[in-house]
């Protein structure tokens, strides 16, 4: 689309600035030869005028267009990262449900609370940006899952508002769901789920939180919910798995 724009004002510009300033008409035909000469000349000094300037106009708006895409390029790099860094930040995290850790390693709620004011002070100096860097590189760069909970809370204690803020609530919630903490993980993504209906991770909450309900003996609200992901997520990976737990609770 940008070529073809590129395109169009290339022929506009060069249109304009033949068409705009048509070489004089002069009868060189008749009179002296010096007189011919020298109406031949301007004739040749204008035409080379006009190009001249022809060839300026494009050579500035050559300059914009590089400048343009060199925007364009930056942008995209940028772009690309961010949604790296998720993909990676995707694959680790459930990676992490394979080798979930034994009943009673999970933090207490006092722990939990305990860890949270200590990191308080220190995350309300950073800012949005900062805070959530933070709390994801601890799970991608430094691998300390524990260390993560609290960051986590932390930054949707100080930000409950951010764009970040669904991502944190799924993330939190994968962290407590690994530690087999049912109840804290359900109300993470029970959050995400009602809060954010637009979340890319919607319906991988929705299926976690069936599978959190399931843990917690309530398997009618779990079945409710792995048929609400058939239902209104039927192209998504997480549907697939929904199935699979629809066919083992029958």
């Amino acid at each position: 689309m940008n070529k073809r724009i590129l395109a169009l004002t290339l022929t506009a510009i060069f249109g304009a600035a033949v068409n705009a300033a048509p070489a004089p008409v002069a009868d060189v035909s008749s009179g002296s030869t010096e007189s011919r000469l020298a109406t031949l000349e301007r004739l040749f000094n204008t035409r080379t005028a006009q190009q001249h300037r022809v060839q300026e106009q494009l050579d500035l708006l050559q300059n914009e267009v590089n400048e343009l895409r060199g925007s364009i390029e930056k942008h995209n790099y940028q772009l690309e990262r961010i949604l790296e860094r998720q993909r990676e930040l995707y694959l680790e995290i459930d990676k992490r449900i394979a080798a979930v850790m034994t009943p009673g390693g999970a933090l207490s709620s006092g722990e939990l609370n305990q860890a949270n004011q200590t990191n308080q002070g220190a995350a309300t100096s950073l800012n949005e940006d900062q805070a959530y860097d933070k709390a994801v590189n601890l799970i991608l760069k430094d691998k300390l899952y524990d260390d993560a909970i609290p960051e986590f809370q932390s930054f949707l204690q100080n930000y409950p508002n951010s764009s970040y803020a669904s991502n944190a609530h799924y993330w939190l919630g994968q962290l407590l769901f690994n530690k087999q903490d049912w109840a804290a993980a359900a109300n993470q993504f029970d959050t995400l789920i009602t809060q954010f209906p637009d979340s890319s991770k919607r319906a991988d909450a929705m299926l976690k939180l069936g599978i959190c309900e399931q843990e917690r003996s309530n398997i009618a609200r779990a079945e409710q919910l792995w048929k609400k992901v058939v239902a209104e997520y039927p192209n998504s990976s997480a549907r697939k798995l929904a199935e699979i737990k629809l066919n083992a609770v029958k």
